[in-house]
């Protein structure tokens, strides 16, 4: 596989498929890199130098497709680390995602005390300044129905409130980018007001919210709807829940997690034709990706992984998952989505649902010179990575 270091100089990657975060699909195409970001592109021979030269049809076959790095908005760990462990644990994490794609990727926290998020929202915050890699954070909680926490603790989940909100995005130093709350909370409707208008998402989840209460999360800012399907109220055809209001509203984008486990193919599938553009597909990978069966912490709850399923040991809920996006992106693939709007889903759409639609996720001039290579069963074969990107807030 290529080096996953950032670009230097100028590079050119050509003979291959690209296929684009707004789900084109160029043949014979050639791209490139420039310090890092998108200089040109274009197709056939008449192509410009570069100090280094990539023919990706020798690297990975003359079925070679190059799309946008991968972006997971949704993720809490890796290769046996947990990101709710430390800097370093993030690291270890992230370098095996960056070799299957995920060039980018906010950090996921499961619940835990105010003053441990607190904690771990300022490493996290300390790290966007010296790693381009990481985005930011994102709260998974503590503000979850309890009739819904999954892989959460119950007795540390609580009621939103302004003071507590307000801690943890001053921690996070303009670096939150996502708050999964259940807006039918008391307080849940302010608390999207609040966190929408200091610039991050709010994503609805680990929710009993009806169809009317989503729609009052939507309206009053929120964005996200994290991980459909799962931890919420499904459809019912005279309780439509929270999944087919956000796929009616345009300014929602759907999470999925597309490991065949906490979605069937054929909702992975319904996902896309439901809600077209808008799908962001995740992994919510815990330690375990990446990493052996066994017995892990997420956070304060224990969990134990056999044949890659994570379950946790008190109830036996799914407890994340150890997808990584690369197979995600298989998998989505194999379920009837047509390849660009898959690759849309792991790039632009999830870049933009968390402010970076102005950098990431396209390989259009201008835009931060992250690309995978893909050979033609869609395995990574080539992973790049460039300039910082530049962060627009996504609510602005």
């Amino acid at each position: 596989m290529t080096p996953t270091t950032p670009s230097r100089g100028s590079r050119l990657i050509h003979s291959v498929r690209i296929v684009d975060g707004d789900g084109s699909i160029t043949e014979d195409g050639w791209v490139r890199f420039e310090a890092g970001i998108v200089s040109a592109r274009g197709t056939g021979s008449d192509r410009p130098d570069a100090d280094e030269v990539v023919d990706a049809a020798a690297v990975a076959g003359p079925a070679a497709v190059l799309t946008p790095g991968f972006v997971d908005i949704h993720g809490h760990g890796g290769a046996g680390a947990a990101y709710d462990s430390g800097a370093d644990a993030i690291r270890t994490g992230r370098d095996m995602h960056r070799e299957h794609g995920t060039t980018r990727a906010v950090i996921s926290l499961v619940t835990a005390t105010i003053d441990q998020l607190a904690e771990q929202v300022a490493t996290i915050a300390d790290l966007v300044q010296t790693d381009a890699g990481v985005l930011g954070s994102h709260l998974e909680g503590p503000f979850l129905d309890p009739g819904h926490h999954g892989a959460h603790e119950p007795s540390l989940l609580r009621d939103p409130d302004a003071d507590a909100i307000a801690r943890l995005l001053e921690a996070g130093r303009g670096t939150v980018r996502q708050v999964t709350l259940a807006p039918e909370l008391p307080g849940g409707i302010d608390a999207v007001r609040q966190i929408t208008a200091a610039g991050a998402a709010v994503a609805v989840g680990h929710t009993n919210a009806d169809a009317g209460m989503a729609r009052a999360a939507f309206e009053a800012g929120a964005s996200i709807l994290t991980h459909a399907f799962n931890a919420m109220n499904g459809i019912h055809h005279r309780a439509p829940g929270p999944v087919l209001i956000a796929a009616a509203d345009h300014r929602v984008v759907l999470e999925g997690i597309a490991d065949n486990i906490h979605l069937d193919p054929h909702i992975i599938k319904l996902l896309f034709d439901a809600a077209p553009g808008r799908v962001a597909l995740i992994t919510d990978a815990m330690a375990a990706a990446g990493s052996a069966d066994g017995h892990y912490d997420l956070g304060a709850v224990k969990v134990t992984v056999t044949d890659g399923v994570a379950r946790t040991d008190a109830d036996g809920a799914i407890a994340g998952s150890t997808l990584r996006q690369d197979a995600a992106l298989r998998n989505a693939v194999d379920a009837g989505v047509a390849l660009g709007e898959a690759v849309r889903a792991l790039t632009a759409t999830p870049a933009s649902a968390v402010g970076f639609g102005g950098s990431l996720g396209l390989l259009h001039p201008g835009f931060t010179a992250d690309a995978v290579l893909l050979d033609a069963d869609l395995a990574v074969r080539g992973v790049w990575t460039g300039a910082a990107p530049v962060h627009r807030s996504a609510v602005s």
